[in-house]
């Protein structure tokens, strides 16, 4: 059986993410969204509000499962005998960061391979962080994420 990971922060998961989630879940029979904590990024939610959010929006696909994992990717990636990352590509702009993660990982464990995975057109302008800052604004965040998520954001940034 074909496991793979898709790792990255999710804060907040947008409906970007879940589009490379969907399509990942096409391609391979199992799919761990593996949550890490960025110590360069200043989060919104909490680890276990972000593992939340993603299982309730996964809860009836029983190929697409959540954890938390910290530390090094291909350590976490190798303990869990995976040997495929999945990374999404939205711009150009990703691809040199991707890429540059892609290398270095492969130099790390030349066993464990990066598959990217466009977004969908609709969604390759969409980040976390724009969603964030138009959450922050009272702007509409309804067509970058499920209903979930936009309850959390609008609970998060309530001001008075």
């Amino acid at each position: 059986m074909k496991h793979v990971v898709y790792p990255g922060s999710f804060d907040p998961i947008t409906l970007g993410h879940i589009n490379i989630i969907e399509r990942a879940a096409k391609i391979f029979p199992k799919v761990t969204i593996s949550v890490i904590e960025n110590p360069s990024k200043k989060t919104t939610f909490s680890i276990q509000e972000r593992i939340e959010m993603i299982k309730e929006i996964f809860k009836n696909r029983p190929n697409i499962d959540t954890e938390y994992f910290q530390g090094l990717l291909m350590d976490y990636a190798e303990e869990k005998g995976v040997d495929t990352i999945i990374r999404g590509l939205r711009a150009f702009s990703d691809f040199d960061f991707e890429f540059q993660m892609a290398l270095t990982n492969r130099e790390l464990n030349p066993k464990i391979d990066t598959v990217f995975l466009m977004t969908d057109v609709k969604r390759a302008y969409v980040s976390s962080s724009i969603v964030k800052e138009v959450a922050l604004l009272n702007g509409d965040v309804s067509s970058f994420v499920p209903k979930l998520v936009e309850t959390a954001l609008q609970k998060k940034f309530i001001k008075g």
